[in-house]
């Protein structure tokens, strides 16, 4: 006997479609419990919950928008064969300066690290413009801080940056070999 009833596919459908943030396993959870929907052994029902979000994807597939899992959540999404249609109709997120993404680079592969660090990386120093152009995009956050003299603050990435990218977690970001490999070496005699 399934523990989800068949017609928690379309609850769980507007609920996730009517949300502007990913939509966490344990949320959806919540919300089958609040509307009767108990289980004793909850792998089960994580087990049954992830085969009908499967289902959701599968029903989705061949639509202009699709169920996806990011950043630990589930949302639907503009499939991206269509995105470049929406471009002229869609305001596009505010760019990022070179510097910017330069510094939330180091920050995605580095965290928690410091300001300090962060210089050290890129070779120069780094301006509050940037920092505050990072937290008001919502991209990186305070993480707390480190346990030296001064207590420098700790920078970490947030959910809306794997949003923002389109990642469900943070190992889902391309290693650091993979992004060199197809530069090519150049010698001092060539």
């Amino acid at each position: 006997m399934s523990l989800i009833p068949t017609q928690y596919k379309e609850i769980l459908e507007a609920f996730i479609f009517s949300q502007s943030e990913p939509v966490t396993e344990k949320i959806m959870i919540e919300l089958l419990k609040k509307n009767g929907i108990s289980a004793d052994d909850m792998t089960e029902f994580s087990v049954e919950l992830r085969l009908l979000l499967g289902r959701l994807q599968q029903d989705y597939a061949n639509k202009g928008f699709r169920l996806y899992q990011i950043a630990g959540g589930w949302q639907f999404r503009t499939a991206q064969e269509y995105a470049p249609f929406l471009v002229k109709v869609i305001n596009k997120p505010k760019r990022l300066s070179r510097a910017a993404m330069e510094t939330l680079s180091i920050i995605a592969y580095h965290q928690p690290c410091t300001r300090a660090d962060i210089e050290h990386i890129r070779g120069v120093s780094l301006g509050q413009n940037i920092l505050d152009s990072l937290l008001e995009s919502a991209l990186v956050k305070p993480c707390g801080h480190k346990q030296v003299p001064g207590r420098p603050t700790l920078w970490g990435t947030t959910q809306e940056f794997l949003s923002y990218l389109g990642l469900n977690e943070l190992s889902d970001l391309p290693k650091k070999e993979e992004l060199f490999a197809d530069i090519p070496y150049q010698t001092s005699q060539d």
